[in-house]
């Protein structure tokens, strides 16, 4: 029998080569392109060398800033990450009630999906304004615009996840007796609880988005805001860290809900394989 492409897996060893060939790629693509740049015109600042880089990133994670006394980097960070935070675990709440309420219980579904459905087709950036009128442009507007954001998708998510669970399940748990509030924690929630991980997980480069877009507008701290504070000076050295270090705050959060839910809920591996 022929061995198509498809069917042919790669090991251990080339898949990693393979996954870090891009990356190795790109960085040789930005030290070549960087230094003809900079060849022409050692001032240039589009394309700084990987050298300056590395002394702003050091600068910005040790010194502290002469004006606010603060290390820049980590302030920062912490800002962003404070707010991202607390946006998730309100979207997660809610996505986790709202979802089982739709998906399990058909008066529910009638009453709320219809409009958890013109929502989610709202633009949130362009109710963004509303936001800083309403809730002011503390913290809470930046908040509100990553639960807005990403909160109806993730209630459609779960809704459908339940609605798509064996009626099998539903049926033996009621013959037992079960209530409906059984149901939903005994039957339901563990159920679902893997796929909640797996829709956050997907929701996260969205919450990014809207936290950097919102720390933009209207912020005095925060990774968005200084990216956006210094590219009137066209501070690559500062911009380019910056997005990286955005990146592999993003990919750790990735990677540690997935493990999260490999550790949590190792049935779901197995039944997967």
């Amino acid at each position: 029998m022929t061995r198509r492409l498809i069917n042919r897996h790669p090991s251990a060893g080339s898949a990693l080569i393979l996954g870090a060939l891009p990356f190795i790629l790109l960085a040789l693509a930005y030290v070549f392109f960087s230094a003809t740049r900079l060849a022409d015109n050692p001032d240039d600042k589009l394309l700084p060398a990987v050298s300056q880089m590395v002394d702003t990133a050091v600068r910005m994670a040790t010194q502290p800033d002469q004006r606010s006394g603060n290390v820049l980097l980590w302030a920062d960070t912490y800002a962003s990450l404070k707010r991202l935070f607390l946006g998730l675990s309100v979207s997660t709440l809610v996505a986790l009630v709202a979802g089982v309420a739709i998906g399990l219980v058909p008066y529910v579904r009638a009453w709320v999906a219809p409009v958890v459905g013109v929502i989610s087709l709202v633009p949130p950036m362009a109710i963004l304004p509303i936001l800083f009128i309403t809730f002011g442009l503390d913290e809470l507007s930046k908040v509100m615009l990553i639960i807005i954001g990403i909160t109806p998708f993730m209630i459609r998510d779960m809704a459908a996840r339940v609605a798509e669970m064996p009626s099998e399940l539903l049926i033996k748990a009621q013959t037992l007796g079960a209530s409906t509030w059984q149901i939903v924690t005994r039957v339901i929630v563990p159920q679902i609880l893997p796929r909640l991980f797996d829709s956050l997980r997907l929701q996260l480069g969205t919450a990014w988005l809207f936290l950097i877009s919102a720390e933009a507008i209207a912020a005095t701290e925060g990774l968005g805001y200084r990216i956006f504070l210094v590219r009137r000076y066209l501070a690559m050295d500062v911009i380019l860290p910056y997005v990286a270090w955005i990146t592999l705050l993003a990919f750790l959060m990735d990677f540690g809900l997935r493990k999260l839910n490999t550790t949590a809920f190792p049935w779901l591996t197995r039944r997967a394989g």
